[in-house]
C-alpha cells in the first residue's frame, strides 16, 4: 500500500519516466529550459535571454565560416614558473578534460568571406584566466594581424590574471595592451566582443582596448567582484552593477548584439572599416 502511495506521489512531482527529458536551469531567471532546446538557440535562455557560456569550438562554429578556421600556436602549453603546488597536473587534467592546451584559441578565419585574426577565450579552461601562453597566444596573434594588415576580433571570456603564474601573469596585461596599441597605429581595426564572464586583468587590458567593444546580453563585466567594491565604498550597489547593458549606460560598452546576430553584426562592421571579400 505504502509503494502505491509513493508511486503515486513521485509521479505527481516528476511525470512519467517516459516524459522525463534533461533540462537546463538558467542561472538569471531561474527558468527550466529543456536541455535540447537550449542547446538549439546556442545555449541562450528563450525566457530572459541571458546568454550562457560557450567553448571555443562552439563559437568558432557558429561565428566563422565553415572550415575557414586555422589555428596558431595549437601546441604552446604553460610552464610552471613559480613552482605552484600541483600546478603542471592540474594543467595536464585539464588539457584531457577539454582538449585545450589553454585559456585561448587564436587563428585565421573568414566571416562571410572576410578574412580576420580571430581569438576565442575558453572559460572551461581556468575560468579562462590569463597566464603566459594565454598573453604569449594574444600577442602573437595581434604581430600577425599587424603584419598581414588584418583586423582583429577576440571573443572574451575571463576570470582574470591567473595566480598559479603570480607575476608572470600580470606582466601580460602589459604585453598584450602594448600589441595591442603597435597594430592600432599601424591602422588596424580590433573588435572586441565581451561574454559571461568578462572580469579581472583581462577587463584592464587588452579587453578594454577594442576599437569597437560589443557585448552580448546581459552578461557579467567588471574588475574586482560586487561583494570586493562594495565592502570597499560602504555602500550598496545597483542591481544591475557590471551587467552589460548597465556598462553600456556608463559608455564602456559600444552595443550590446544578440548571439543570433553577432555572425552577421561582425561582417557589417568589418565591411564598415573597408574589409572586404567574397560572400560565404
Amino acid at each position: 500500500m505504502f509503494d502505491d502511495f509513493f508511486n503515486v506521489v513521485k509521479l505527481r512531482f516528476n511525470g512519467s519516466d517516459e516524459d522525463e527529458t534533461p533540462s537546463y536551469k538558467c542561472p538569471r531567471c531561474q527558468s527550466p529550459i529543456p536541455l535540447e532546446r537550449f542547446e538549439e538557440l546556442h545555449r541562450v535562455c528563450p525566457n530572459c535571454n541571458y546568454h550562457g557560456r560557450l567553448s571555443a569550438a562552439e563559437r568558432i562554429e557558429i561565428t566563422v565560416d565553415k572550415d575557414s578556421f586555422k589555428e596558431f600556436d595549437p601546441e604552446m602549453i604553460s610552464s610552471d614558473p613559480i613552482s605552484f603546488p600541483e600546478y603542471p597536473e592540474k594543467q595536464k587534467e585539464l588539457r584531457k578534460k577539454t582538449g585545450l592546451n589553454d585559456a585561448v584559441v587564436t587563428g585565421t578565419a573568414t566571416i562571410k568571406g572576410i578574412p580576420a585574426v580571430i581569438g576565442i577565450m575558453d572559460s572551461n579552461y581556468m575560468m579562462g584566466s590569463m597566464g603566459s601562453v594565454v598573453g604569449e597566444k594574444i600577442t602573437r596573434a595581434f604581430e600577425y594581424a599587424t603584419e598581414h594588415d588584418l583586423p582583429v576580433i577576440l571573443f572574451t571570456a575571463s576570470g582574470g590574471a591567473r595566480m598559479q603564474e603570480g607575476i608572470v601573469s600580470l606582466m601580460q596585461m602589459a604585453k598584450t595592451s602594448g600589441a595591442v596599441k603597435l597594430h592600432s597605429d599601424a591602422g588596424g581595426l580590433y573588435i572586441t566582443v565581451l561574454t559571461d564572464p568578462t572580469t579581472g586583468g583581462v577587463t584592464a587590458s587588452f579587453a578594454s582596448l577594442g576599437d569597437v567593444i560589443i557585448a552580448e546580453p546581459k552578461i557579467l563585466i567588471g574588475f574586482a567582484g560586487r561583494r570586493v567594491i562594495e565592502s570597499t565604498m560602504k555602500q550598496r550597489l545597483p542591481e544591475d552593477f557590471q551587467l552589460a547593458e548597465f556598462m553600456q549606460e556608463k559608455g564602456f560598452v559600444d552595443m550590446i548584439v544578440e548571439r543570433k546576430k553577432m555572425r552577421h553584426t561582425l561582417a557589417h562592421l568589418l565591411g564598415l572599416h573597408g574589409y572586404s571579400g567574397k560572400e560565404v
